[in-house]
């Protein structure tokens, strides 16, 4: 049953199609828990669209990242540091590093499934509406150094 009112017809309100725009970013981290502002790169990539309302997803490609918003201030990093260490510590015994020949990141990628890939922040008159002191980071669990990649997929109008 349709809603009252509604009809086959698309809305004047909804007949615009929605911009999505991509953009990339490659860093280079050293893991052990590092964590990397890209807050301006994100603030960046955005005013390179032009579009002024909707929604910005800042995504890493890896497992044993991760993109999460803070404080970002040394007692805060320091902080998230000693909390993932404790939380999810560095351990040979885990299942990933015994059956992969050669792996000691087991701990990294736990991190990386507790935090998860990406952030989602609205924006509106082309500025994300962040508050006062919330940054966007990347936080690099591996045990390594590697080049991460980012996805800034922005949808708007």
């Amino acid at each position: 049953m349709p809603l009252r009112g509604a009809s086959d017809e698309p809305s004047e309100r909804w007949s615009h199609k929605m911009a999505v725009k991509t953009v990339s970013l490659r860093l280079t981290m050293q893991g052990n828990t590092q964590i990397e502002n890209i807050t301006k790169s994100v603030v960046a990539a955005l005013a390179g669209t032009g579009l002024l309302a909707g929604i910005v997803t800042v995504f890493v490609k890896h497992t044993t990242a991760s993109v999460m918003i803070i404080e970002d201030e040394p007692g805060i990093r320091a902080d998230t540091k000693a909390f993932w260490d404790r939380a999810v510590p560095a351990d040979p015994a885990w299942q990933h590093n015994t059956r992969n020949a050669g792996e000691d990141n087991g701990h990294s990628h736990l991190r990386g499934q507790l935090q998860g890939p990406s952030v989602t922040i609205p924006f509106l008159d082309g500025a994300m509406l962040l508050g006062t002191w919330q940054q966007i980071v990347v936080v690099d669990f591996d045990t390594r150094s590697r080049t991460r990649e980012l996805i800034f997929q922005i949808m708007g109008e």
